[in-house]
């Protein structure tokens, strides 16, 4: 079954579907030098298999309980993907990623999409603890969790191989306790 989560009116999230590739593949390659700049994957994303090979393992991971990746839809378009990825079950954890086009960039979309994923997170999946790792450095991402409450925990040295170096994370989570307390405000 095809999972939906709406956002508000302008803003809905849609699992990703084979179907989706084509659109998907095209949002990235018009994003890979703006994305390349804090995502690591760019360069094993070269063709539209490249990206039916990511959707179709996407399906795989949500059937296991293990993932769950959604296209960003801003007024019916693709703009971005954000996924709850990671889910651990037995901890009751998962580390939401996100990212967005540039030319979307400034509007909330991302704001407003991760706090739906975390609404899912905690009431849907059940989960105690979401995570959010961003490269130091990329403000607009670390933006995001901090809007949202989240605790920054940290810096994850050398986190991340990032074409030529390394990169630092900061870690950030927000517990489902602490989400209670403050998602009516």
């Amino acid at each position: 079954m095809l999972l939906q989560l709406l956002v508000d009116e302008e803003i809905t999230l849609k699992q990703l579907t084979l179907p989706d590739t084509e659109s998907l593949f095209a949002l990235t390659d018009k994003n890979r030098s703006y994305l390349k700049q804090w995502l690591s994957w760019l360069d094993r994303t070269q063709s539209i298999q490249d990206t039916e090979k990511f959707i179709q393992n996407s399906i795989d991971q949500a059937v296991q309980n293990k993932a769950a990746v959604f296209g960003i839809y801003y007024k019916d378009n693709l703009v971005g993907v954000i996924d709850c990825n990671t889910i651990d079950t037995a901890n009751r954890k998962a580390i939401i990623g996100y990212w967005l086009s540039e030319d979307t960039q400034g509007k909330g979309i991302m704001t407003r999409a991760v706090k739906e994923i975390i609404r899912f997170a905690f009431e849907d999946l059940q989960l105690n603890r979401v995570q959010i790792n961003c490269a130091t450095g990329n403000e607009k991402s670390c933006a995001v969790p901090k809007r949202l409450g989240f605790v920054k925990e940290g810096i994850i040295r050398q986190a991340e191989w990032l074409y030529d170096h390394f990169v630092d994370w900061e870690q950030y989570s927000l517990l489902r306790q602490d989400w209670i307390k403050t998602k009516n405000l």
